[in-house]
């Protein structure tokens, strides 16, 4: 393979103020600013390099501009989780951990694995993952401020009476906005009656899966069920045979399957004989909970992939 052509890998780890820049196989490195200029720089100089894959860890939205940036760039980027760079990482012996190191590990990580990169973002989902996003912290804080207040007397009571009013009503605005963004798009709206139509699956799940988990219906049960981290992973070793376990995942969407299975198994009749069943045969609640969270997963993404609304005997 010949300089032009040869793929390059760029590991770039954030920080709140600042950037730092790996490429492989050069080695170039460098340095710039968390901001409008120095992402401007930053893509500037990946756009002169050819075949490049930038890998970065998810920080928690600190890595969302850069991102975008990029994307606009036409510059492929594959954000990663931190535990699978920390764990090749180790496996690799580069024990120390610096801001530079870390760049450099992105893009071994990169080089070695080579993480698909992720599609460009939809504006009108990134909208509507905000929009639920906000909704779970208001719910949060309505919870927090109840329990407070269970334990308010006096002069403050009033104060935080009045603050559950405000979170209540910001509350019902968001969801109204949520609702609106919903019935404004043709696709996510017979998406979510298909949704809907499964006994058990109310409006949280269905938005979480609209805004978390655009796959659904798009791939095989192995895949969607391991993307959301439902599928039971093996632990094995010689003779030994140990439990199955679930692992990783996209974790907003889990806690919201594992929720609406839990109203499923009252309301569902095929999600509630499953469960009934697993529960005879000897397993413990959370497990058969787990399983069952993973049948409704199959369900709703073959549901979605065809298009027909829930029928007790739906082949999935």
């Amino acid at each position: 393979m010949n300089e032009e052509t040869r793929a390059v890998y760029v590991g770039i780890d954030i920080a709140k103020a600042h950037v730092d820049v790996m490429v492989r196989p050069s080695g170039q490195r460098w340095r710039a600013a968390q901001d409008a200029d120095g992402m401007r720089e930053t893509v500037c100089r990946l756009q002169e390099l050819r075949s490049t894959l930038v890998v970065m860890e998810a920080t928690g939205g600190y890595e969302a501009s850069l991102v975008k940036a990029l994307h606009r760039g036409g510059v492929a980027v594959a954000v990663v989780n931190p535990r699978q760079v920390r764990d090749f990482a180790r496996a690799s012996g580069r024990l120390a951990k610096t801001d530079r190191i870390d760049a450099q590990v992105l893009a071994l990580f990169g080089e070695r694995m080579q993480p698909p990169a992720q599609p460009a973002p939809d504006p009108r989902r990134e909208a509507l993952e905000q929009l639920r996003a906000r909704r779970r912290q208001l719910v949060e804080n309505v919870s927090a401020e109840k329990n407070r207040l269970k334990q308010t007397t006096g002069v403050t009571r009033r104060s935080v009476e009045a603050h559950i009013d405000w979170l209540e009503g910001e509350l019902a605005r968001i969801e109204a906005q949520l609702q609106q963004a919903i019935a404004q798009n043709s696709e996510w709206g017979q998406q979510e009656k298909l949704l809907r139509s499964v006994p058990g699956v109310g409006p949280v799940l269905a938005m979480t899966l609209l805004a978390d988990l655009p796959e659904l219906g798009t791939l095989d049960r192995k895949r969607i069920a391991a993307l959301v981290g439902v599928a039971p992973l093996n632990r094995d070793s010689g003779t030994l045979r140990g439990k199955r376990t679930i692992w990783g995942g996209r974790a907003t969407v889990r806690t919201a399957l594992y929720m609406a299975t839990l109203a499923a198994t009252r309301w569902n009749p095929v999600i509630r004989a499953f469960y009934q069943r697993l529960c005879l045969a000897g397993k413990a609640k959370k497990t058969a909970l787990i399983a069952c969270a993973h049948k409704l997963l199959l369900v709703l993404n073959a549901i979605v992939r065809h298009g027909v609304p829930w029928q007790p005997t739906y082949p999935h």
